[in-house]
């Protein structure tokens, strides 16, 4: 086809799935520096896309748009006066696959079965069946009907100034030595979760050893509960962060040595911007959604301990098999990276 002039990615969900398709907006505008492209998102995810130099336009919807025939409507309206010449679904569920036709775009890429589901496959003009094993990748295999072929995927986040001077004056409030070590306990699947004791076992050593004074993160008031809990269990040894935004925990990253956290949006989101992570996996393998990158460092249960992929989301033996002294020895060789560094 000839050279589009306008490109929809749709990805509605979740924070962290967000960020493993910004990839593909990024080659698409190395590629085709003149195209508008556009994304269509829900909720708060779209924050980590705010002020991107890739996307041109974000299409916000609202959770539970597709039950909303006015709100299915007016996004039909918008996609249309956009004139998308290519939409691409990193999604392949039923309402990423509803957004993609409505686009009405003539090219329409998504994944082929299986990895497209609830027939989210008959929304597209050209079906591709992955060959890569990390989902970053995966992504990009669809830019390939594009004539793309990523070798190098980037993220190029843009930057937050507001969230910049707010954490800049919080963690200057802290008067830490050096720049902070990161605690992100929080998951979206209880599967995914580490034990809050363990964190706190985590967070003493990591004083004890090296003087270190962890943050704990939090979103919501059961995270930030969780992070009291963490954090009275160090004895004081850690400090709960500020509330904090997703363009603010950006920021914060930013300007840390290291974080430590299960397979959640703020993990890929300090990947995205650049910072040595320390990722705990249970019942995902790090291999297919690790953060991206080969700075970081991840800490995985042995496979036996790892359940069928169908009962992923509620089997949490994998996450109990994840040992405080494994995570420990991950945390000091990020550690040891970042004093060589300096």
């Amino acid at each position: 086809m000839d050279t589009p002039r306008s490109i929809v990615v749709v990805k509605l969900s979740a924070i962290g799935d967000v960020l493993h398709g910004v990839p593909v907006a990024v080659a698409l505008r190395r590629v085709f520096p003149d195209a508008a492209i556009g994304w269509a998102i829900e909720g708060r995810a779209a924050d980590v896309l705010a002020g991107h130099p890739a996307v041109d336009h974000l299409f916000r919807l609202p959770r539970g748009w597709l039950k909303s025939p006015a709100t299915v409507l007016r996004l039909r309206r918008q996609l249309r006066a956009f004139k998308p010449d290519v939409t691409i679904d990193l999604q392949g569920l039923l309402k990423s696959g509803v957004a993609t036709w409505l686009s009405g775009a003539r090219m329409r890429i998504g994944f082929a079965r299986p990895m497209a589901r609830e027939q989210s496959w008959l929304a597209y003009t050209n079906r591709v069946k992955p060959v890569a094993t990390h989902v970053v990748d995966r992504n990009c295999d669809l830019l390939v009907p594009l004539g793309i072929r990523e070798r190098r995927p980037e993220f190029a986040m843009p930057r937050w100034p507001i969230s910049r001077e707010r954490v800049q004056q919080w963690l200057t409030s802290l008067r830490l030595s050096d720049p902070p070590v990161v605690i992100n306990p929080g998951a979206g699947w209880a599967s995914k979760r580490w034990e809050p004791e363990r964190f706190a076992a985590l967070g003493r050593s990591l004083h004890q050893r090296y003087g270190i004074r962890p943050l704990v993160v939090w979103g919501g008031a059961a995270e930030r509960a969780t992070a009291e809990r963490i954090a009275a269990a160090c004895d004081d040894a850690a400090i709960v962060a500020t509330a904090t935004s997703l363009q603010d925990l950006g920021e914060l990253f930013r300007r840390s040595r290291l974080l430590i956290s299960a397979d959640t949006g703020p993990l890929h989101l300090a990947a995205a911007v650049g910072t040595p992570c320390v990722g705990l996996f249970g019942p995902v393998p790090a291999a297919r959604n690790g953060p991206y990158g080969s700075q970081h460092v991840c800490v995985e249960p042995p496979e036996a301990a790892r359940p069928a992929w169908e009962d992923r989301k509620t089997d949490a033996a994998a996450m109990a098999a994840v040992e405080v002294d494994a995570v420990l020895a991950a945390v000091e060789t990020l550690l040891a990276r970042s004093r060589a560094a300096a």
